[in-house]
């Protein structure tokens, strides 16, 4: 076909060359948005076919590889040493892993001597119960 008889030849010179009175086909109305506009709505397709992991983000990872779930503080060990240690045992060792306890704070003093075994302690804890004579048997020395 010729260039002369196109519609678009035919057409030059009218207002709006075909596409109605109120001037369709000139703004970005006519391709539903510009840019990434309509990608949850009406090119849904589109997104899930070209880009599925267009929305979202990465999940975050935890700064903290080692939370402390529960904790206890010196004030505390008088108390669950005369509770889970039975007094006929000349090891004196209070476990706290056992108990639940992940660490060990150092609030408060402690008046019994005794060997306490935890994942975690700090370290005033360490000084207080090395003070009175007892010991520390942990995995992470020294940890604030």
């Amino acid at each position: 076909m010729t260039t002369r008889f196109r519609k678009s030849r035919r057409q030059r010179g009218t207002r709006y060359c075909g596409w109605g009175q109120i001037g369709q086909h000139r703004q970005s109305g006519s391709r539903g948005g510009v840019g990434q506009a309509g990608k949850h709505k009406h090119f849904w397709i589109r997104t899930v076919i070209e880009e599925p992991n267009h929305f979202g983000h990465p999940q975050t990872k935890s700064h903290h590889k080692i939370s402390v779930k529960k904790w206890a503080n010196l004030k505390d060990l008088d108390f669950l040493y005369s509770k889970f240690v039975k007094s006929d045992t000349e090891s004196r060792t209070l476990d706290l892993t056992k108990l639940g306890i992940n660490k060990l704070l150092g609030g408060g003093t402690v008046t019994i001597k005794m060997n306490v075994r935890v994942e975690q302690i700090s370290r005033r804890a360490v000084e207080k119960i090395q003070a009175i004579g007892g010991s520390v048997i942990s995995n992470e020395h020294h940890s604030e």
